[in-house]
């Protein structure tokens, strides 16, 4: 049957099952190798919409299916540390869900307008508006851009290593032209049409796995080295804010940090929040800390929040990292640039508060902070460093400031307690691994109860430890120096596909009924 004569209902058929394909492309649950036809069967129901509308729908339900597959883990986060009934937590969940599927609902909506204006070929071209609404939501709808098409082939290393000239971006776009292309199979009219896709995808995968194994054949340069200490505590997050465990929750991640001196650690990261009192309102605290980074020879990392009074009762939050150097001093304060929505602000905060008559936080355990100003970078062994918190790490613009700044080292201190068990914290992980390959960075990474790990500017994840397990990971890491296309340009290539997504659409809009 002709794929344009099939019923709606077959079309929503089709896009459900994407929807699906794309939750199972990414980890814990899933494979990469589904990606690569993920979204074949919504770009053919797509082509197969007797209206915009329809197209909008079907790519309504993709977003909404693949969306509740991806981040099913939200529901237990605000039920378990929000306080909120299942019910509650399971609404929040979908309406999340709901809100980040309008952007496959925007992405059919296009390819539909190209293919009615410029007929079936136009499907090749649905990879430019798969990257352009990528794109738009790293910068809308509260910048939630989680688990964006190309980070399901953090795995496949040959793949990933163009992400060093367009980031993520550009994987999401090789991997969607596979579906392009299946789908186009189904929709062309000639064998000579389908011969000449099948050829343009084969030698793009091609030259994209040529390109890759060329560059893990690479040796990689570096400037020096630094025996790393990560200390992962595994402290529950139930226990994480309890006063009466604060200081024993210290003494936990100074232990781990004997341990990882006495293997040779020179440069010690704890995690985020590892330290729950304020640096410089508590002298005791000081005191150890600095003592610590002097007896042991240590540069110390450890993620530490900042309080500033403003004058006229006025006290300002920051999600802050800061780092002692041998000496005892304190060499790098950092305050984190992009914050968690509902957790460490609430965004439109005078519309969803109702003027402050109501909580719109879904954690309680955290202030409503202030987002940081700069990128700050540290010295360790006169190497510059970048430290990164917690969700800053998929971004891969905020990461890239670092490098452009000079870091030859990528740090990312995160608490990824919040998740448990579920898939949150290896899709966390597999998205920081991109920043490694964007920026060429060795990327350390401290997590309280993990995944903390090492993965080197090829991608590769070169140790990592298990989940709740109280240890410390201790590796020699090099320092590597210079700069990627994608750390000195950015953006260039995503903003280009959304440039030209803009154009083709405004092409078809006098032209479509």
């Amino acid at each position: 049957m002709n794929v344009t004569q099939w019923p709606g209902w077959r079309g929503e058929a089709l896009a459900a099952l994407s929807g699906v394909l794309l939750a199972l492309s990414f980890p814990k649950f899933g494979h990469w190798s589904l990606a690569w036809i993920a979204l074949a069967p919504l770009l053919m129901a797509v082509a197969a919409a007797p209206t915009g509308r329809s197209a909008f729908r079907r790519g309504y339900v993709t977003g909404a299916v693949s969306s509740i597959g991806i981040v099913y883990w939200t529901e237990a986060v605000v039920v378990q540390f929000g306080g909120l009934p299942l019910v509650v937590g399971i609404v929040v969940m979908v309406l999340l869900s709901l809100a980040l599927a309008l952007f496959p609902s925007l992405f059919a909506w296009m390819v539909w307008r190209w293919v009615r204006r410029f007929g079936a070929a136009a499907v090749l071209l649905a990879p430019v508006a798969w990257v352009a609404t990528e794109i738009l939501r790293a910068h809308t709808l509260f910048r939630f851009s989680w688990c964006l098409l190309g980070y399901s082939q953090h795995s496949n290393l040959p793949f990933i290593q163009i992400a060093q000239y367009g980031a993520v971006y550009v994987v999401s776009l090789v991997v969607a032209a596979s579906s392009a292309v299946l789908a186009y199979l189904a929709l062309a009219r000639t064998p000579r049409a389908r011969a000449g896709a099948a050829s343009g995808l084969v030698i793009l995968v091609w030259a994209v796995g040529m390109h890759g194994a060329w560059m893990l054949s690479r040796p990689i340069a570096s400037s020096g080295r630094v025996r790393v200490g990560l200390v992962q505590a595994s402290i529950r997050q139930d226990e994480k804010w309890d006063p009466a465990r604060a200081w024993s929750n210290i003494d936990r991640h100074v232990a781990l940090t004997q341990r990882a001196a006495d293997r040779g650690a020179r440069f010690v990261v704890w995690p985020e929040s590892a330290v729950p009192f304020y640096f410089d309102h508590t002298p005791g605290l000081g005191a150890q800390l600095r003592q610590l980074a002097q007896t042991r020879r240590l540069h110390l990392l450890f993620g530490n929040d900042d309080r500033d009074a403003r004058g006229e009762g006025r006290i300002r939050y920051f999600v802050g990292a800061k780092m002692l150097d041998p000496g005892g001093e304190l060499v790098l304060r950092y305050h984190k640039l992009r914050l968690v929505p509902f957790g460490e602000y609430v965004p439109m905060q005078p519309l969803l508060t109702l003027g402050g008559r109501y909580a719109a936080k879904l954690v309680d355990q955290v202030a409503d902070f202030t987002p940081g100003s700069e990128h700050v970078l540290g010295q360790v062994e006169g190497h510059p460093v970048g430290a990164t918190i917690c969700y800053e790490a998929i971004f891969p613009d905020l990461v890239r400031g670092f490098a452009a700044g000079g870091a030859e080292m990528l740090v990312n201190i995160t608490n990824d307690g919040w998740y448990g068990r579920t898939s949150a914290p290896y899709q966390h992980l597999a998205m920081a691994g991109f920043r490694a390959v964007e920026n060429g960075k060795y990327l350390v990474r401290a997590a309280n109860t993990g995944i903390t790990a090492v993965v080197d500017p090829r991608g590769r994840v070169l140790e990592k430890t298990a989940l709740f397990e109280e240890t410390v990971l201790v590796r020699d890491v090099p320092f590597v120096p210079g700069t990627t296309f994608y750390a000195r340009h950015g953006d260039v290539f995503a903003w280009t596909c959304f440039a030209a997504a803009v154009v083709l659409t405004g092409a078809t809009l006098r032209k479509v009924q």
